[in-house]
This record gives C-alpha cells, sequence and structure tokens, in this order.
C-alpha cells in the first residue's frame, strides 16, 4: 500500500475567508444539503451508490452506503480560516486524509483547493483512481456554489 495524493484544481469562491470557513468547519451544515431529495438525484447520476441514515454533529458525519455499511467522517483537525482536515470515522476500507485548503483572493474571494490522500494498494488503485480525480474536482464545483452565510 501507498498513499496517493489526488488534488482539485483551484477553484474561487465569491464569498469572504472567514464565512467559508465557518460554515465548512460545522459539519451540521451538510444537513441543508443531505436530504432525500439531494439524495435521490446523486443516485439517479450514480445509480450503484444509495446513501441513507445520514446524520452529523459539528465535528463529524456518519451515514449507510448500501452494499458498504456504516462510514462517516470526522474533522482531525482545524486551523481557523485556512484549513480543515478530516478523516474516516467508521468502517473505510482505507486510511485517508482529506483537506479543505482556503486562501482569501480578497475580502470577498477566496481560493480553495481539495486535496486527499489515501493509502490505496495498486488494485484499489487502478480501479478508482480515475473517479477520484474527477469526484474531487465536482465535490470542489459544489462548494464553490454554496450560498454562503
Amino acid at each position: 500500500m501507498g498513499i496517493s495524493k489526488y488534488s482539485s484544481d483551484i477553484k474561487i469562491i465569491p464569498n469572504n475567508q472567514e464565512v467559508i470557513y465557518n460554515f465548512l468547519s460545522n459539519l451540521e451544515n451538510l444537513n441543508l444539503f443531505v436530504n432525500p431529495e439531494s439524495m435521490g438525484l446523486l443516485s439517479e447520476k450514480v445509480p450503484q451508490l444509495k446513501i441513507s441514515d445520514f446524520s452529523a454533529d459539528k465535528d463529524s458525519c456518519k451515514f449507510t452506503v448500501s452494499g458498504f455499511g456504516e462510514t462517516g467522517l470526522r474533522i482531525v483537525e482545524r486551523e481557523p480560516f485556512k484549513t480543515i482536515k478530516l478523516g474516516g470515522n467508521g468502517s473505510v476500507p482505507f486510511e485517508f486524509n482529506f483537506w479543505i485548503q482556503l486562501l482569501p483572493v480578497d475580502a470577498y474571494q477566496t481560493k480553495l483547493r481539495l486535496t486527499l490522500h489515501a493509502d490505496l494498494n495498486m488494485m484499489m488503485k487502478m480501479l478508482v483512481g480515475k473517479k477520484i480525480e474527477e469526484g474531487i474536482n465536482k465535490v470542489a464545483d459544489a462548494l464553490t456554489a454554496i450560498p454562503y452565510r
């Protein structure tokens, strides 16, 4: 096994760095976006991925993935207004760290970059590596579209 690194393209969010950080560093805010309607849309796009039983608190979230079981994420480190580091919480088939990095452009624009460090064996890399690269950019795009408050 070896650590593989996947990074998103740098995205620009039209909002203040502190506002974005405060929103993203509280996983309870995911409840605004993870609902039966959004999960239905996700299942239409990726039929093999069915997520249910989602719950979140400030520091962690958990959910069930069909055919896989209960899993989740937890915040393992916060560097105010700059970085949020997440790790696995529950049954995850590999170790990983997921970083959300924020950098101000000016008072009303922030650069965002996502980085995933995953301990994948060669077979997993071959099977899911390309999908992870695509997925991390889709997540970054989705984070640029959130109406931060």
